[in-house]
């Protein structure tokens, strides 16, 4: 089970509000506990260990009591429940049992109990939950939850300690009764389901999950049901569904587009990798802004499902993780291979489907988010375990997926599918880690691919290779071009793409460059007027100064951000109070504290700057500096403009402007979303348009021995 982020779309994957996906938020406890999974899973001799649990849940008083049966993977077993949590009986065969404290972890406690040899533990247990925290954000979910309740949606992460957890990987039964108006769900099969009779009854399911489980996830809602059971060869009918609050549910055609769409996208990576593993998928509304995923289903914020491009992307998304990441599980030790191959596979196909040009945006997208990363957080892949803040994203997101486009193109399309269902029939309902995948593509493609995945794994930052000079000399015959190629220290093996331009015409060719230096020589008919370098960006790379405009991005995860408030030329009540509402704004947009610059001094220092303050202050600050401008395009549209000033010397700057205190506000939850763009123009929190500053890359100019 993961969970995942959809701004850079988390299985338990969060995801926040605008793409890009992934993400996924394994619980730390469940990270520490995978590496011994695959002792559990290979134990075929032995069931995997269980838990019943019959769970009763009041979300307006917050009141919860569960009865487990346990059923362990040791007899001395030890668990965690939350704090909120008191056990009133324990017992194995009817006999009382103790249970001793073992410690805490801030809000989890540590429980011991020993079991008799052939026995289970029954453990009562009941509290008083906390409230649903509705001022959390899209990076407070990508955190260590703890369970939540509330009338308008109820979340019980898998690990927040609100059952105790019997093994690294166990199968469960479980009984859910919340009141009438409320429904309520866990990942699984819906065994059976029981709607009130009347306004005081309870609603009742209960839910199976009888294949491997490395959590139980549990939400609650004021929601409405709507199914759609869908034929399929292989098995029973899969059973899909929207748990929607009234108001959602009430939109025109929408839940029946998520039913079809999620069809749709089930369809799609059976006939790619191997049946659904499972019996049905249910997109889930949250109160809060999650983008998470279970098996069977997705859960994911009431606001963002509004969102039209949501079901033909974010959606494949969270519906792929039920093969990759809760299908099979990952192996925490030696890094996180599920969001960069679901992102490969979902995402990025996505815009394959749509334009090779669509395609290479988003390889372009992935470059400039990981150049803004400082070279201090950039961290090797084998060393991403889930995503939690920006610079973890560019790498477990970015980098990986980016590995199986190099991938692909090594060992050919063909191979490379057939390696996906390879290492699916293999390592279905098992742990599996990096050494794994490499395992099923050399077995497909018979090549040694341990150099391959040993640079792009665990080197940190990538290779920069550069074009230092082109030039052709007459040579009897005809004409040579010579190429003069370098990298850094210690040398990465690279076939790089290069393309001669020529006028009217442009040809490709691969280069093999292992060493620190290459000298290239080719015969040609005539002389290209210029030559680049890996013009489509199909190699992971650090991209030359010229191909990086300054992206939000470079603010959100310096690691020395500055911030400098404009000052009204005069008096201004509304300069005031927006100085007064900046601090908000730049605690959400910045991942580390910001601290007070100038103007005055914003080429003393390299850290990326911000300036904010109100239309008037913003003109006469930059004017007053010598600064650009304004830039003409943005016009005086919206509420709030932002932008960064492209600068050729000197540290980076970004601009807020906005026309009030109430438009500085608006932007606090949505800015965050939009690290890849360059500039942004809002009505209130809504983008109105967005785009990135435009670059050119003409190559290096062939010059004439």
């Amino acid at each position: 089970m993961i969970a995942r982020s959809l701004s850079g779309c988390s299985s338990r994957h969060p995801k926040g509000s605008p793409p890009s996906i992934g993400s996924r938020l394994a619980a730390l406890a469940r990270v520490l506990l995978m590496s011994c999974a695959v002792v559990a899973v290979s134990a075929q001799a032995r069931p995997l260990p269980s838990i019943e649990i019959e769970v009763e849940l009041d979300p307006a008083t917050h009141k919860f009591s569960a009865v487990a049966e346990v059923r362990p993977e040791t007899t001395d077993f030890r668990f965690v429940l939350h704090e909120s949590l008191t056990i009133t009986a324990a017992s194995s065969n009817r006999r009382p049992l103790r249970v001793m404290p073992a410690g805490r972890d801030g809000a989890l406690r540590n429980w011991r109990v020993s079991l008799p040899a052939a026995g289970s533990l029954r453990l009562s247990y009941s509290g008083t939950l906390p409230a649903l925290d509705r001022a959390l954000d899209h990076r407070d979910v990508l955190r260590r939850l703890m369970p939540m309740t509330a009338s308008e949606g109820s979340f019980l992460p898998s690990g927040g300690g609100w059952y105790p957890q019997p093994g690294a990987l166990f199968t469960y039964q479980l009984s859910l009764s919340v009141p009438a108006s409320q429904r309520a769900l866990v990942a699984g099969r819906l065994a059976s389901e029981s709607l009130p009779d009347t306004p005081t009854g309870r609603y009742q399911a209960s839910f199976e999950f009888a294949d491997p489980a490395d959590g139980i996830d549990l939400m609650a809602g004021p929601w409405e049901v709507r199914e759609k059971l869908a034929p399929r060869a292989e098995g029973p009918p899969l059973r899909l569904r929207t748990y929607f609050p009234a108001e959602l549910d009430a939109i025109d055609g929408l839940a029946a587009a998520y039913l079809d769409d999620s069809r749709r996208h089930i369809e799609r990576y059976a006939k790619a990798i191997g049946p659904y593993p499972f019996d049905g998928f249910s997109v889930v509304a949250s109160p809060l802004p999650t983008g998470f995923g279970m098996p069977t289903l997705t859960y994911i914020g009431a606001e963002v499902l509004k969102l039209p491009f949501i079901r033909a992307t974010s959606l494949g998304h969270e519906v792929l993780h039920n093969w990759w990441g809760n299908g099979v599980f990952v192996d925490y030790a030696s890094g996180n291979w599920a969001e960069g191959l679901t992102t490969f596979m979902a995402d990025y196909a996505y815009k394959e489907d749509e334009s090779a040009a669509a395609a290479g945006a988003m390889r372009l997208g992935w470059l400039r988010d990981f150049a803004a990363v400082p070279a201090a957080d950039q961290q090797p892949l084998a060393a991403f375990r889930s995503r939690t803040h920006g610079a973890a994203a560019a790498v477990g997101y970015g980098k990986s997926a980016m590995l199986f486009v190099m991938l692909r193109e090594q060992i050919g399309a063909d191979t490379f599918d057939r390696g996906i269902r390879a290492f699916w029939a293999r390592h279905r309902f098992g742990v599996a880690g990096w050494s794994d995948l490499r395992s099923a593509f050399e077995a497909e493609s018979g090549q040694d691919l341990a150099a391959f995945f040993d640079q792009w794994l665990t080197r940190r930052g990538g290779p920069a290779p550069r074009i230092e000079r082109a030039r052709t000399q007459a040579r009897a015959g005809g004409t040579q071009l010579i190429v003069d190629l370098a990298q850094g220290s210690p040398p990465y093996a690279l076939k790089i793409p290069l393309e001669l331009v020529y006028a009217g015409r442009r040809e490709r060719i691969d280069v093999e460059f292992r060493d620190g230096r290459r000298q290239l020589t080719l015969d040609v008919d005539t002389a290209p007027a210029s030559v680049r370098l890996d013009p489509e960006l199909r190699l992971w790379r650090v991209l030359a100064p010229d191909q990086l405009p300054p992206i939000l991005r470079q603010w959100i995860t310096a690691a020395t951000p500055r911030l400098a408030i404009a000052q009204a030329p005069g008096p201004s009540a509304a300069a005031d109070e927006i100085a007064a509402a900046a601090p908000a704004l730049v605690q959400r947009l910045f991942e580390r504290a910001a601290k007070a610059g100038s103007l005055e001094e914003l080429d003393r220092g390299s850290g990326p700057m911000l300036l904010i303050g109100s239309h008037a202050a913003v003109d006469a600050a930059l004017a007053g500096a010598g600064l650009p401008p304004r830039p003409a395009s943005l016009g005086v549209r919206g509420s709030a403009q932002v932008w960064t000033v492209i600068r050729a010397h000197g540290a980076p700057l970004a601009v807020v402007s906005a026309r009030d205190a109430g438009a500085l506000q608006a932007l606090s939850r949505p800015l965050p979303h939009y690290g890849a763009q360059s500039w942004l123009v809002f009505e209130d929190s809504r983008a109105l348009e967005r785009g990135v500053w435009e670059v050119r890359d003409d190559g290096v100019t062939v010059r004439q021995d």
